[in-house]
């Protein structure tokens, strides 16, 4: 993830989920929510399925983009 703030809904993918397997399912797609300053600490704002957001190292992270279609329904599954 970049530093920037983010203008549109995001999507990454979880790639490390040690010590968090109770929050955080191993290559589980998962929508972002723009936080400046979790970002400039170098932590992304992680939507999880129940809407609730939390904060976590970018690193366990890899931004993707995802097909119009899918975008639409993982916006509205939240």
């Amino acid at each position: 993830m970049t530093t920037a703030t983010h203008t549109k809904t995001q999507f990454v993918v979880c790639v490390d989920n040690r010590d968090y397997q109770a929050s955080l399912e191993l290559h589980k797609i998962y929508r972002t929510k723009p936080d400046e300053d979790a970002e400039a600490d170098g932590d992304i704002r992680i939507v999880d399925e129940s809407g609730e957001d939390y904060l976590y190292s970018q690193k366990r992270f890899v931004p993707i983009r995802v097909p119009s279609v899918v975008r639409e329904s993982l916006v509205h599954a939240h």
